[in-house]
């Protein structure tokens, strides 16, 4: 019996890219500032320094260059925004040829 390399009948995974919803602006991580937080450069031309929340920054690793979907504070909405989605790779592609990325 041979391990990893099945031939089996081969299943892809229809997966739907999330788009922003209303007060969501996506946006690119210039910088790593470290204790969960971001600078991240949006859609709407500001760079805004975002925080990761906890139950995310369990689960997901964010490096430079991910293309990220911020959620504005209602206070300081300018300068700051919490994290709520990292795109994938094909994602983010997805989503600037759709338009929705105008970086």
């Amino acid at each position: 019996m041979s391990r990893g390399n099945s031939r089996g009948p081969q299943t892809h995974e229809v997966r739907r890219v999330r788009s922003p919803r209303k007060g969501e602006i996506p946006g690119v991580v210039e910088q790593i500032m470290g204790h969960g937080k971001l600078k991240v450069r949006c859609a709407d031309g500001k760079i805004r320094l975002c925080r990761i929340p906890g139950k995310m920054k369990k689960r997901i690793w964010i490096r430079e260059g991910d293309v990220v979907l911020i959620k504005p504070w209602a206070f300081q909405s300018d300068e700051k925004a919490d994290v709520i989605w990292r795109y994938t790779r094909t994602e983010s592609n997805y989503l600037e040829r759709r338009g929705f990325l105008k970086l």
